[in-house]
């Protein structure tokens, strides 16, 4: 399928509608107090009013879940079953929810056996005897999956492990409660999926989207927390034994509905041939801006797959735990999602309250990643404009010398300022040094500051980059990325491998072609002299 307009043109011209929501949440409820050894002790033997020991407090729970069905009224809950089998967990929800009055309630209440880290106690050896300890080991234990539908949040699921300390897991979805909040206000709307096709009031939609906070998902989860069996009574939570919530799994979605579903797959085809390499080391940092250290870029955590069902590609881009995949979602819209599994990847901690943060950082990945892919196809710069760049720039007094094209410095210069081009924290001299001096095959020390900042002088006189004010920093100015992207990728997909075609020692049809037009060319200067 042919591109009759460039990318960026597509991406400006026919994208009829674009919503950028937080997808699936998966988060960890746990009582701070009792993640130590020292904490669960406490709890058995110095909290108030507290005389169990460590196996009853366990069994107490896992009896309560089991009668979960009679703490609805007049017992009308569901009563818990065994999952059939344990790929069918997620598909219970489909079918009963619409056996639920109103749109809200439990739905199903499901139990199955799983791997968990539980505290148990043990008999350690010292001098002089044993005492009792508390360590932690793997258990199978029964979890209780409770499938419900919020009037706030639509469909979701806790499921409570039945061993103490009793932690549990929420799993929620943002479209949904995009879709419940629509329905509430009457606005009109088409659902994709997980997602919206269309909507009478784009900005109201956008606007619930950047509404679901921390806040909102504590108080969902406090909400359904008194309803269903709680497996602290009123003095523990009293005495300050109460769930936090953490981020387990968070994906961050945009989605693009294209005007006509052809100019999306076009788009998305060209993509996936163009962006290949969007897994490589030297790109995964700039999508999700982290300096690559050596191991990671070297260990796979840093990939790119194309992965095909039926008909239909997927990109997936990959950096330590978190994932990147973009797809054309059923013939109508792109989506870019950023799923990160692990907040310590980004320097944030996993406390729900640093929601923001994450957002922040996975709607930026995304667009990251539609900009690269964008410049990466239409990065070419004028005629007039790569004239100037070989010639010596002046500007207000200042004299820079040229960035000639063929100048291995200058390949290897800009080639380095890629891998910063998105940061918008800029740079620093330090930074570019060493890899400067590895793109060049030279020892770190070679490279003096000064050296550097001479450099960074010609590139800001010839407009490619600009200081940020007030700081020692640089940042790559739009004209300076395309700059940037067409020297190395010209010379890296062009120059460099054609000259390596044509060397006389290489059997390839270019060279050969190369030597049949020399030889015509002889023929032919043979004879116009004879004549």
């Amino acid at each position: 399928m042919n591109v009759s307009s460039s990318i960026a043109e597509l991406q400006r011209e026919h994208v009829s509608f674009e919503l950028e929501c937080i997808g699936r949440m998966y988060l960890n409820a746990y009582v701070p107090r009792l993640t130590t050894e020292g904490g669960i002790a406490w709890y058995f033997r110095g909290h108030p009013g507290s005389s169990l020991r460590l196996d009853e407090g366990s069994g107490s729970h896992d009896r309560a879940l089991r009668r979960a069905d009679r703490t609805f009224p007049n017992g009308t809950g569901p009563r818990p079953r065994s999952f059939p089998e344990r790929p069918a967990q997620g598909r219970c929800l489909q079918g009963p929810a619409q056996e639920i009055p109103r749109g809200r309630g439990v739905v199903f209440i499901g139990v199955a056996q799983e791997k968990a880290r539980v505290p148990r106690t043990i008999r350690r050896r010292f001098e002089g005897g044993t005492i009792p300890w508390i360590d932690y080991t793997t258990a199978m234990v029964n979890f209780y999956y409770f499938y419900s539908v919020d009037e706030d949040f639509g469909p979701f699921f806790i499921k409570f492990c039945s061993y103490f300390p009793y932690t549990a897991k929420l799993c929620l979805n943002g479209h949904e409660y995009l879709k419940c909040q629509l329905r509430k206000k009457g606005i009109v709307f088409e659902a994709l999926d997980n997602g919206l096709l269309s909507c009478a009031d784009l900005a109201a939609a956008q606007r619930i989207c950047d509404g679901l906070s921390a806040e909102k998902i504590e108080s969902f989860f406090r909400k359904w927390l008194r309803k269903l069996p709680h497996p602290f009574k009123p003095k523990d939570r009293a005495a300050g034994y109460r769930y936090d919530l953490s981020i387990l799994q968070a994906e961050f979605s945009l989605t693009q509905v294209w005007d006509r579903g052809t100019s999306g797959r076009c788009f998305f085809e060209e993509v996936i041939r163009e962006n290949i390499d969007l897994g490589r080391p030297d790109q995964v940092q700039l999508i999700f801006q982290r300096r690559m250290q050596k191991k990671t870029a070297t260990d796979g955590r840093c990939r790119t797959r194309i992965i095909t069902e039926g008909v239909t590609p997927s990109l997936h881009v990959y950096y330590k735990n978190t994932h990147l995949k973009q797809y054309h979602k059923e013939g109508r819209a792109l989506r870019t999602e950023t799923t990160i599994n692990n907040t310590y990847d980004f320097g944030v901690g996993r406390r729900i309250k640093n929601l923001l943060e994450l957002r922040k950082i996975g709607f930026a990945a995304n667009r990251r990643v539609l900009e690269v892919e964008k410049l990466s196809h239409d990065c070419q710069i004028g005629s007039a404009a790569f004239e100037k760049l070989q010639q010596p720039a002046t500007v207000d007094g200042q004299h820079a010398s040229a960035l000639r094209f063929g100048d291995a410095r200058v390949q290897a210069l800009l080639c380095v300022l890629v891998m910063f081009c998105l940061q918008p924290q800029g740079f620093r001299n330090k930074q570019l040094r060493p890899l400067l001096a590895q793109c060049l095959g030279w020892q770190e020390d070679q490279i003096t500051p000064g050296r550097m900042s001479y450099d960074l002088r010609r590139l800001r006189l010839h407009g490619l980059i600009e200081r940020i004010a007030g700081s020692q920093r640089y940042r790559l100015t739009s004209q300076g990325l395309k700059t940037a992207l067409f020297y190395s990728r010209t010379y890296a997909r062009i120059i460099r491998p054609g000259l390596s075609l044509l060397h006389p020692q290489g059997a390839t049809s270019l060279r050969a072609g190369f030597d049949r037009f020399e030889a015509e060319l002889a023929i032919y200067f043979d004879q116009r002299n004879a004549a």
